[in-house]
């Protein structure tokens, strides 16, 4: 009753009116770049080097075990600002293998909610791939696979890079879909990320075809920011959520990189906004609307927390990285967390 009533308190505060006889729930979920979660230990085929004890992070056992705890209580605090319980679920990128999820899954922030994974192992020449970290109690998964990213010019038949962990299940008794993303990095140049953000609206679309009711959200550190032509144009990600049409998706990050002039990672001291959810538009409320009979939309935040953020020094006010200039810090990551609130009536 306690939890349920901090909900119905939270959701208040965000503009919803909630009656007595019209009760909603809160769901929270998250994207997090965890910025190289890799192990102490070569992969086969990966170019790991770095992070092995003699390559040029000296990564080793201890190390390793701060960033596993720096990560889980990071995900584990997601959303709580709003939800008792924090985020359904989690979309994650820069994780090496099965073996660091494992371990993440198992720290003690993480394992006292049953948190579990899934993830496919991809072609990145480093090792580096995206997952979905879950609440089983409030999320169930139904189908994972990971499409691939397809080069679309001839002479790149070799490029390798991180495809689309794509994740059915249900959600507060409703059919979603959730695309986990790591698009090529702006070494790449824009069109590599405009084709990643055409290739994800095909994956989409191909969802809705097959399940026109399914909700969708694509998240991820997309390399570009929602004003980028990888987001607006090749994906169909547009701010304004009374004037989205039902082939795009809302982006609710344009407005608080445009507007509010902030982001989830600097560079040279000016904001960037890598890290969105995205959302269909069948989980918006528009032109007015307060329906709450199926799951909608309600609010997002950039999760900030003051250990978050580098203290002093010449980076103050950036975010505190592992690693930075060669010196360990033991921090988190070069991004922040991202997260979106959503409610649904009790009936």
């Amino acid at each position: 009753m306690r939890k349920q009533l901090f909900v119905t308190f939270c959701l208040m505060l965000v503009g919803i009116a909630v009656s007595a006889q019209n009760k909603l729930t809160g769901y929270a979920v998250g994207f997090y770049n965890l910025e190289n979660l890799f192990d102490y230990s070569h992969d086969e085929g990966k170019n790991d080097y770095e992070f092995l004890p003699n390559g040029s992070y000296h990564w080793n056992q201890m190390k390793y075990e701060h960033k596993l705890k720096n990560m889980s209580r990071v995900l584990s605090e997601m959303g709580t600002d709003k939800i008792p319980y924090g985020c359904a679920f989690i979309g994650v990128s820069e994780v090496e293998n099965d073996h660091v999820l494992t371990d993440l899954v198992a720290q003690p922030a993480l394992a006292a909610r049953g948190f579990k994974f899934c993830h496919i192992e991809g072609p990145d020449r480093r090792g580096i791939d995206c997952a979905l970290l879950y609440n089983p109690k409030y999320f169930t998964v139904n189908n994972v696979k990971l499409v691939p990213y397809v080069p679309e010019l001839p002479k790149d038949s070799t490029f390798k890079t991180r495809g689309f962990l794509t994740v059915s299940g249900q959600l507060a008794g409703e059919h979603v879909a959730v695309i986990v993303c790591h698009l090529p990095s702006r070494r790449s140049g824009s069109f590599y990320r405009e084709t990643g953000g055409r290739e994800v609206r095909a994956v989409k679309d191909s969802l809705l075809r097959e399940d026109p009711k399914v909700k969708v959200f694509v998240m991820g550190d997309m390399n570009d920011d929602p004003t980028n032509m990888s987001m607006y144009e090749a994906l169909g990600a547009k701010e304004d959520i009374d004037k989205i049409t039902a082939e795009e998706m809302f982006n609710p990050w344009y407005n608080t990189l445009v507007k509010g002039h902030t982001g989830t990672l600097k560079y040279q001291g000016n904001w960037n906004l890598f890290d969105q959810i995205i959302m269909s538009p069948n989980l918006l409320n528009q032109n007015g609307k307060k329906d709450f009979s199926s799951l909608k939309y309600i609010s997002h935040q950039i999760f900030r927390r003051d250990y978050l953020f580098q203290e002093s020094g010449k980076y103050k006010g950036n975010t505190k990285r592992t690693t930075a200039g060669g010196v360990w810090l033991d921090g988190y990551s070069d991004h922040l967390p991202v997260v979106v609130y959503l409610a649904k009536e009790v009936k």
